[in-house]
């Protein structure tokens, strides 16, 4: 019986190391995986089928079934938004590869807010959903039931009773510890409650690496919010463990929350195979602004590995500073090159990164990327004043980035993430002087941060890094 196993096993792991061979995003990844599959399939073939593909399947079925039937019941759509599509000439290089990747036009016509930290994210969120008329569509990575947890939900359930459609989307990995009381509660007040679904259909049931990582809500398709922030009330700052919890996220009025409207429909469709007929379509343009924005929703269903390409071409197109902000820096080699590129070419190019850590392994292997990158002229800050996770980017004095994309592998390829690009001088000003009073709140990284580690602490650092792509 165990030479029979032990036969099945090497029989599946060579199986496994063609799938990897025709399917695995990097060399990298596909030259361990088939190595790993070959020697040691008792362990690696459980592991692979687990942790080890890249492509979510059947979700681009999905996208496309849910974009067919909205463009027959919406034919209008594109036609209403071109008075708000930025004119072609005004659109740089960079910004018309930009719009290839977003799938999406650039939109004028937007007013965009900055909500800095959770007092102001949840305060506008709150108010935004007792403003609702028609419908709210509320999606997070992380729910909890606590004190901000319940909070919203009495509020989304006040909106129920008097007859708004709520559709409400969470992670069932990032809210496995959510009670079935709450979810039913809301269920009860006539709120549609589901889960992504990760590992629906044959091909994704036993997968448990793929996460909707999005954070978006949207009002009446006049109003989106999107950014770092989850549901709880250590985003409040209120955890002991992590003190004042650092983070973004932006209030978006204009015909820009349509394409934000875009990516909660297609999860929706995913997750429940129905659409949700009550959504407008009509682009309405803000009182107050006339802001340019990009929405860029990336996943792991991307014909393209559209976060990577996204941060690498915002990397390349910066020609003063790229300053980035993000909680998990455990980029891929060909980032860390673009990267070490800026610094050569005289770019400022600044990385805030938390001092504090949720992830050891994440951490660990923050140090090394210091030590390959700071020789070209990248500087490295460790923010203090609490925990920092925010996802945030500035591009020159021309544009700015908010979304929930980190900075690392899981970003890049296995979440499905959602990002917004504000091609404004004056948000790009708010932003600066966000960023430059975090760094006023970090230490700048030298190179006696890694000299003076004992060598166990290096060893594990050089470990850690080699986890990157499941981290």
């Amino acid at each position: 019986m165990w030479i029979t196993l032990a036969v099945v096993f090497h029989i599946l792991g060579f199986v496994s190391s063609i799938n990897a061979v025709m399917t695995a995003r990097t060399s990298q990844g596909t030259i361990a995986w088939v190595i790993s599959l070959n020697t040691f399939p008792y362990i690696a073939v459980p592991a692979y089928w687990l942790l080890g593909r890249s492509r979510f399947r059947g979700y681009m079925t999905a996208r496309h079934s849910v974009d067919v039937n909205v463009m027959k019941k919406l034919e209008g759509v594109l036609k209403a938004l071109q008075p708000y599509r930025v004119p072609e000439s005004e659109v740089s290089t960079a910004g018309k590869a930009a719009e290839k990747l977003a799938a999406l036009p650039q939109l004028s016509g937007n007013s965009v807010q900055l909500l800095i930290d959770g007092n102001a994210t949840f305060t506008s969120i709150l108010a935004g959903i007792d403003a609702a008329q028609e419908y709210i569509l509320f999606q997070f990575f992380i729910v909890h039931d606590d004190e901000i947890g319940r909070q919203v939900r009495e509020h989304l359930i006040a909106k129920a009773k008097e007859g708004v459609k709520i559709c409400f989307l969470y992670d069932e990995i990032g809210c496995h510890h959510l009670p079935a009381s709450y979810k039913n509660g809301m269920r009860e007040a006539g709120i549609e409650v589901h889960n992504f679904h990760t590992q629906k259909g044959f091909f994704n049931r036993f997968q448990i690496n793929f996460r909707n990582h999005r954070k978006v809500v949207v009002v009446d398709g006049k109003v989106a919010w999107l950014g770092g922030h989850n549901v709880g009330d250590a985003y409040l700052g209120r955890d002991p463990k992590f003190g004042h919890w650092r983070d973004t996220h932006m209030r978006i009025e204009g015909p820009a929350v349509l394409a934000v409207q875009i990516s909660f429909v297609e999860d929706w469709y995913w997750a429940t195979g129905k659409e949700i007929p009550e959504t407008v379509w009509e682009p309405t343009p803000a009182e107050d602004g006339d802001m340019k924005v990009l929405i860029v929703p990336t996943g792991p269903a991307d014909k393209l590995e559209t976060a990577t390409l996204m941060f690498h071409h915002a990397i390349n197109s910066a020609n003063e500073r790229i300053w980035i902000a993000s909680p998990y820096f455990v980029p891929d080699d060909a980032i860390l090159g673009a990267l070490q590129l800026a610094g050569l070419r005289g770019v400022d190019v600044r990385i805030l990164i938390p001092d504090k850590a949720d992830h050891l392994l994440v951490y660990l292997a923050a140090f090394t990327y210091f030590d390959d990158a700071s020789q070209t002229g990248v500087r490295f800050f460790r923010y203090t004043d609490g925990f920092l996770h925010q996802k945030v980017m500035l591009i020159d004095d021309i544009a700015a980035t908010i979304g929930t994309a980190n900075f690392d592998n899981r970003s890049f390829r296995l979440n499905f993430e959602i990002t917004g690009v504000v091609g404004d001088v004056e948000f790009a000003k708010e932003v600066e002087q966000m960023l430059t009073d975090d760094f006023s709140h970090a230490r700048e990284m030298t190179k006696s941060d890694t000299d003076s580690r004992p060598y166990w602490f290096k060893l594990s650092a050089r470990l850690a890094r080699l986890t990157s792509p499941v981290q």
